[in-house]
């Protein structure tokens, strides 16, 4: 009788499956089937019975214990086998059999399962203010939006004049010293006692200048370096000057290496960049007769890296303006859900945000002639300029025209009440910038208008505001259909911001802050730092050659057997490549490696100093390629030491130590994805045996559904991924949370399902999710907004 009873709760479950996938119910968990818990179901007396006292009366932990949700990634299946050999605690005989698959049913159906806690507490959608990348990016573009800017294009080096005197070549100068006009793809010269051309350039006196832009990767605090023995001067994010009344640069040089102090030959300087811009540079050399060789170098240390030669991927011969760059330090954004959100309005950030405002209207104070059109002569004009000025920066600032009430309170009321217009004009930005309007996007539109539409592509592609073009479209009401929104967002993404948040998507996607690079000297005596900023230069250029090619394929970024190396990579690895200091695309073991599983820089970050980690590279892969929720483990266990083992392997190890029924939950899921990548020790290289036995690398990795997959090694482990709809899911959502600053299920309930289908009917281009992921997010919130005009 118990069996026929629960064959026909298994219909009634196919059934009600089906009814609610008609009804368009499941695609936020794309692959992921729910059931419908009746209340008569005959595992819900068994749950009160026998769970109840500790998990709660709808499975939420107890304040008297510590049992914790019953939530999880368990199939079905696993669940009922974990209750059958696990539970209760304190009396795990009580409820096996048809008991546990019954309570396991209720359970799964009712608390459990992805669609049953969106069930039972759905996301929504919240009310956010600016992160802190969104605050600096909209100050930079805010500013530079009143300034004329450069074009970086494919053109990469500086720009390089040569002239025959070591004095400053003025511009009326020109055509009796200077020799040579080229373009340098780096400056790295080691002219011994010669010159760039001793036909042209004598060797005894001599001077270069360079010119160009620099291209910030990373928004942090770069060190600049220059390494000579002679005399030298840099400067950056500086008003361009082309040598016009004798000098270069505009005001004081970061770096001052014309007068010598001691023997040292390198001098270094630290500034603030927001990444994803280009900032203007100039260098400037100078050798003299009494100094015997002539050698230069300009280095830097990105946030995170080491010392190198400025590569010419992120030079340009062409001219820049300067970026109004904000350094007020601010708490960081929260990161509980996974991805950055502004959520929370914390006295440390209302403090950090006024002083911003104040740092940033005094930098354009100081330039206002410049940003408002003014001039020394007509100051009888400077009144009407700059209200003209302020109402464009409120406009801007609030990313839609104003209204007479906004322009009366924002404008008006502080020209009126100030007898100076330049402080009013100070008043005006620091009233629009303390502004909620500002600083919580959307909360001053009464519809979702074309303003609010523009005002979302902005911050999804390049956590900003809407440039020039979007602001026309929006005014034309041009942004209202989906092919308006596809032509924006296309054209946007070719813009160096959106690069910049497909770069910090990335990081966060691989959550590189926590990787371990302290390796044992003993064991990897010949890895070092600069190899560890090696791996990461390696993979950050892998992903973003994979990601703007024309394909963007995110099955190439999961089974490629290339990988970018330069020499002391190569060395290191001992791949057999022409020795070149610079990175090249190239082979990289492709009997052993595929795509980014294999990458070195993932291998050596997610393991000990001394040993690989199944379970921290397990982990990786469960939460950011499959999409599994984690729970923390009920204890935090280091893994024994191997020398407490000598005759046992990691693997060996690992599953001793996670045998036990706590630790199945998470580890039935970690460790047959960790287990595949042990081929690979604690710094990436490829083994075959460890302690003298063979690696074991098979495993069988059991998915959303409950459905087995054998797998051998690494490769097959990959080729699974880059081919499942459960990974496919997983990257659509952890980009479309990192793109909008929301839950997916916060939208239309089919959204998910939708972008996942799309992903896959583009052959997995993920530029072209991208896109589609800012428009249609911003079409869901309009269409669910109660207004679409």
């Amino acid at each position: 009788m118990g069996r026929l009873r629960l064959v026909r709760w298994s219909r009634l479950r196919n059934l009600a499956r089906r009814a609610i996938a008609v009804a368009g119910l499941l695609s936020g968990v794309a692959g992921i089937v729910p059931a419908v818990a009746a209340d008569d179901h005959p595992g819900r007396r068994i749950y009160a019975e026998k769970c109840a006292s500790c998990h709660g009366e709808r499975g939420e932990r107890t304040g008297t214990n510590e049992a914790r949700p019953l939530a999880g990634e368990l199939s079905l299946n696993q669940l009922a086998k974990y209750i059958e050999k696990s539970m209760p605690e304190d009396d795990p005989e009580s409820c096996i059999g048809e008991e546990a698959q019954q309570v396991a049913e209720y359970i799964y159906d009712a608390f459990y399962s992805p669609i049953a806690r969106m069930r039972n507490n759905p996301p929504r959608m919240e009310t956010a203010r600016l992160t802190v990348a969104q605050y600096r990016n909209s100050l930079a573009d805010l500013a530079a939006s009143f300034l004329w800017q450069g074009e970086w294009d494919e053109r990469r080096g500086l720009d390089g004049e040569y002239y025959n005197t070591n004095r400053r070549a003025f511009r009326r100068l020109k055509g009796q010293y200077l020799k040579i006009e080229r373009v340098d793809p780096n400056i790295d010269f080691d002219f011994g006692s010669g010159s760039a051309d001793t036909n042209l350039i004598p060797p005894d006196q001599y001077c270069v200048h360079w010119y160009g832009g620099l291209l910030a990767p990373d928004t942090g605090v770069y060190d600049f370096i220059i390494k000579t023995p002679n005399a030298g001067r840099f400067w950056v994010n500086h008003k361009f000057t082309d040598g016009a009344a004798g000098e270069y640069g505009g005001g004081d040089p970061l770096i001052d290496a014309v007068v010598k102090t001691g023997d040292t030959d390198e001098y270094r300087q630290s500034i603030f960049l927001v990444g994803g811009r280009v900032y203007p540079i100039q260098v400037e050399f100078n050798k003299s007769t009494a100094e015997k060789v002539g050698r230069f170098q300009l280095m830097w240390k990105r946030p995170q890296g080491e010392d190198e030669v400025i590569p010419g991927r992120y030079l340009s011969p062409n001219r820049f303006n300067e970026t109004i760059i904000v350094e007020t330090p601010f708490p960081p954004d929260d990161r509980s859900a996974g991805y950055e959100r502004g959520v929370s309005v914390s006295r440390e950030w209302t403090d950090a945000m006024t002083f911003a405002a104040v740092e940033f209207a005094d930098e354009v104070m100081a330039k206002i002639y410049e940003f408002a059109g003014l001039s020394e002569e007509n100051s009888s004009e400077h009144e009407t300029r700059l209200r003209k000025f302020c109402e464009q920066f409120v406009e801007r600032a609030f990313r839609r025209p104003l209204t007479e009430e906004v322009r009366t309170q924002f404008v008006d009321q502080q020209f009126e009440s100030a007898n100076d217009p330049f402080v009013a004009t100070k008043r005006v930005m620091l009233l629009t910038l303390r502004s909620p309007r500002f600083l919580f996007p959307g909360i001053d539109s009464r519809n979702f208008d074309d303003y609010r539409m523009a005002e979302w592509l902005a911050l999804a592609l390049w956590d900003s505001i809407p440039d020039e073009e979007l602001r026309q479209a929006a005014a034309k009401g041009e942004l209202k259909t989906r092919d308006q929104l596809m032509a924006q967002a296309e054209r946007m993404v070719r813009d160096e911001r959106a690069r910049l948040k497909v770069k910090s998507f990335f990081q966060s996607w691989i959550n590189d802050s926590h990787y371990q690079f302290s390796k044992s000297s003993s064991l990897f005596p010949d890895f070092n730092s600069s190899i560890a900023a090696d791996l990461r230069t390696s993979l950050h250029l892998l992903v973003d050659d994979i990601f703007w090619s024309e394909k963007s394929s995110f099955y190439e970024l999961l089974t490629t057997t290339d990988c970018y190396l330069n020499d002391r990579m190569a060395k290191f690895y001992d791949v057999d490549i022409e020795i070149r200091k610079d990175f090249q695309r190239v082979p990289f073991e492709p009997a052993n490696r595929s795509g980014i599983l294999t990458h070195p820089y993932l291998l050596s970050g997610l393991a000990y100093h001394d040993s690989s980690s199944p379970i921290h590279r397990g982990v990786f892969l469960a939460r950011s390629l499959v999409g599994r929720r984690l729970k923390p483990p009920p204890v935090a266990v280091d893994l024994e030491p191997a020398d407490l083992h000598p005759d046992m392997t990691t693997r060996e190890r690992v599953e001793r130590q996670t045998s036990s029924p706590s630790c199945f939950g998470c580890h039935g899921i970690i460790n047959p994805l960790g287990f595949p990548l042990e081929s690979f020790d604690a710094v990436g290289r490829f083994r075959q045996m460890e302690r003298g036995k063979v690696v074991n690398t098979h495993v069988v990795y059991v998915d959303h559904r409950g459905q087995e997959h054998p797998l051998n090694d690494a490769r097959e482990l990959a080729k699974f991924l880059a081919d499942s709809r459960e990974t496919h899911s997983a990257f659509v959502e952890l980009l479309f949370q990192h793109v909008v600053k929301q839950p997916i299920q916060a939208f239309e309930p089919s959204l998910h399902a939708k972008l996942t289908d799309s992903f896959v009917d583009h052959e997995l281009n993920m530029r072209q999710l991208l896109v589609t992921i800012a428009v249609d997010s911003a079409l869901s919130a309009r269409d669910h907004s109660g207004s679409s005009k």
